[in-house]
């Protein structure tokens, strides 16, 4: 696929679609978050996985959490380490810590999972495309990581709200498009 766009119109839209984000009220916000887990709940890919790598929700990104408690499923969550994501296995009752970022993160002493046990990632996104593509917050870490070839055969889902569900984003030449998107009414 061509490089479409320049970085420019990937930041003016990411801070477009982050502000529309943020004016969400905290019932909508909440009640679309559980219609996108939902959403998972019934895709076929999300019931055959045991082993998902999910995230915890920040700045107003749909909170996946009411899935966190389900022990049929091993639960891994990212933790930023220099330029790289670490996946580390979380159950409800572990501790939490937070992050360069601010994003909530496990202990860094919680188990490791490695690539070969992953079944699906679910990938926070700003904004998902209809081709796959998807729009990050800019610093890499996904785009990285699911171009290493340890991890790049692992299917992947973008989870944004339907507002940010668009039928071309610009890309560039490292963009990987996602297996699915989920979104509040859509399973792509």
């Amino acid at each position: 696929m061509q490089k479409v766009d320049s970085p420019v119109k990937k930041t003016e839209l990411r801070r477009s679609l982050l502000k529309i984000r943020q004016y969400m009220t905290v019932p909508e916000w909440r009640g679309k978050s559980d219609r996108i887990s939902s959403q998972l709940q019934t895709s076929v890919i999300f019931k055959q996985a045991t082993t998902i790598l999910a995230y915890f929700s920040f700045r107003q990104e749909p909170d996946l959490s009411a899935l966190f408690s389900d022990y049929q499923r091993r639960w891994g969550f990212p933790r930023c380490v220099g330029k790289s994501l670490f996946w580390h296995l979380w159950q409800p009752d572990d501790m939490l810590q937070m992050g360069n970022y601010g994003i909530a993160e496990p202990h860094p002493e919680a188990p490791i999972i490695n690539s070969a046990e992953v079944d699906l990632i679910l990938v926070p996104s700003v904004a998902c495309d209809h081709q796959g593509y998807r729009l990050g917050y800019g610093g890499g870490y996904y785009d990285r990581l699911l171009s290493s070839p340890t991890w790049a055969k692992i299917p992947t889902i973008g989870i944004v709200f339907d507002f940010a569900y668009l039928s071309q984003l610009p890309i560039d030449n490292w963009d990987k498009p996602l297996q699915g998107v989920v979104t509040e009414t859509v399973v792509y």
